[in-house]
């Protein structure tokens, strides 16, 4: 089962939201939803950018590296502002 690193944007505030998940959709319904503590206040979210991989530990490695300040300017060449 794929692994799947995802940046989303408030739409309240503009801020991005880094994560990971197995499943994409439901992980939006919870974050719009108000269940995930750290976005609980800064909803609604929209996609901004999603990547697949096999492996969790992948998943993980990247979506740490998108935190970085390196990996933030790789994704805004991917994803402009």
């Amino acid at each position: 089962m794929p692994w799947f690193v995802y940046v989303l944007r408030s739409e309240k505030d503009g801020k991005r939201y880094f994560g990971c998940t197995k499943d994409v959709t439901e992980r939006l319904a919870r974050h719009n939803g108000g269940q995930v503590r750290t976005t609980r206040n800064r909803g609604p979210f929209a996609v901004l950018h999603v990547e697949e991989f096999a492996a969790p530990d992948d998943a993980f490695a990247r979506e740490k590296f998108l935190k970085s300040w390196a990996g933030r300017i790789e994704l805004s060449r991917i994803v402009p502002e």
